[in-house]
């Protein structure tokens, strides 16, 4: 309850408006002025082409992500190495063709390697946030949106991963095991439009004239990809799948009168401005959401009365809360916490309610005021319909699954960093008598 008063109150400042103008970083000209592509990118500038392309419409980016993770416990000992290419690709219409507040965007993924979780953890809820089934490259998101009024409302169609903006935590975001990411509780139901498989839908997006507060609402595809199809590919879709409805609402009061952060959920290289104000503003958001199927799942945990499935629509909810508490004593060093619960009816999935909770600390050294600390835990309670299920099969499970990590990235330069990581699991399957996992490893990024 301590933890939870603290996000909620905060440093005085957190309320307040701006900084003054010689506390806030340096402003640019972000329209004129394109990111610094030779010394935040491995890349580089392209002799000035992209820099260029930026100008006239154009931005291309890309990021490699690599871990290198062992497992001792939980199901074997064992580990291996997972990869993650990301290559994104933004047209701005406005400057291409003179198509006031419309922009385009495509996402490419390639992502392979060893199944750290799959072989050896066997965690319900996974272990690392780009481990996936098989090797494939996929297309992830493609879409348009447009905006309008003063960019104060936003319509997106196209093939959109929810993950993308509901849910989000920026606190966390550090952090390498999936729960962090999308809530446990709705990552287990039948296949999500979230990483690496996103379905085809539409988003609407409302924001305050000041920038503060927010509502946005998705409905996407039932079912993301196609399940049934056992090879890899690059893209499938799923017919007669129902829809799947998610909304938010939150506050982010440091975002008041902020206008250059995107309204689009683009991945980019920021301009100096905007990475100073990421970088040197502290966190401040509070949100809750809902979300619901149209179609009942098709494998069902939960029974009636007369031990039949109950033929019920998946559903579930979340709130978030994160906030700076206080500075380190100098600008961009500080610490901040994050909380989040979620909740679901839990008809079929192993997982009906999730905590997290953690801190993150911004140049936790003097000497090292770029490195982020970061420590976070997961609680999964499981389903009573799953636990029953279970029983029923002489397969006893414990009340919940637990997960500790404390991570540690250490910016290398602004486009490369290394994450050494650990892990501490219990219960990694659900199973009452399951050997407690311990994760070691690193994550290495590169932006390209």
């Amino acid at each position: 309850m301590l933890f939870i008063l603290a996000l909620c109150s905060g440093s005085p400042a957190l309320h307040a408006a701006p900084a003054e103008a010689s506390d806030a970083p340096e402003v640019h000209d972000a329209a004129e002025s394109p990111p610094d592509f030779a010394n935040t990118t491995f890349s580089g500038d392209w002799g000035g082409s992209r820099s260029d392309a930026w100008r006239s419409g154009w931005a291309f980016d890309g990021t490699l992500t690599v871990d290198a993770l062992h497992n001792r416990g939980g199901q074997r000992n064992g580990g291996g190495v997972m990869t993650n290419i990301d290559l994104r690709a933004t047209a701005d219409f406005e400057k291409l063709a003179g198509w006031n507040g419309a922009t385009a965007y495509v996402n490419v993924l390639y992502s392979g390697g060893s199944r750290v979780n799959a072989s050896y953890t066997g965690s319900l809820m996974g272990v690392s946030n780009i481990e996936v089934a098989q090797p494939t490259a996929r297309l992830f998101q493609a879409w348009i949106q447009q905006n309008f009024f003063n960019d104060q409302f936003s319509l997106l169609a196209g093939i959109y991963p929810i993950d993308a903006e509901f849910f989000a935590v920026e606190s966390a975001s550090v952090l390498i095991h999936p729960a962090f990411g999308t809530p446990g509780d709705l990552a287990l139901t039948h296949v999500p439009s979230i990483f690496n498989a996103a379905a085809s839908g539409l988003r609407a997006k409302w924001l305050s004239a000041d920038r503060s507060l927010y509502g946005m609402a998705a409905v996407v595809n039932g079912v993301a990809g196609d399940p049934d199809y056992a090879g890899p590919y690059f893209y499938r879709t799923s017919h007669s799948a129902g829809a799947f409805v998610i909304g938010e609402f939150g506050w982010k009061p440091r975002e008041t009168g902020f206008t250059l952060t995107p309204v689009e959920p683009v991945d980019t290289v920021p301009t100096e401005p905007l990475y100073e104000h990421k970088r040197f503003t502290g966190e401040g958001k509070y949100a809750v959401g809902l979300w619901r199927y149209s179609k009942p799942p098709p494998d069902q945990y939960a029974v009636d009365a007369n031990g039949d499935p109950e033929q019920d629509h998946a559903r579930g909810a979340y709130a978030l809360a994160e906030n700076t508490l206080f500075s380190l004593g100098e600008k961009g060093r500080d610490v901040s916490a994050f909380v989040r619960y979620s909740w679901s009816n839990g008809l079929a999935t192993a997982i009906d309610r999730a905590w997290n909770l953690g801190v993150r600390v911004r140049g936790p050294l003097a000497s090292r005021p770029d490195d982020v600390l970061a420590i976070g835990g997961v609680y999964g309670g499981l389903a009573s319909g799953y636990r029953s299920t279970q029983a029923a099969d002489g397969n006893p499970t414990a009340a919940s699954k637990n997960a500790l990590e404390v991570s540690w990235g250490a910016a290398l330069t602004r486009y490369f960093a290394l994450q050494p990581v650990a892990q501490w699991i219990r219960h990694p399957g659900g199973e009452a008598d399951a050997e407690q996992a311990i994760v070691v490893g690193v994550r290495l990024e590169l932006v390209l």
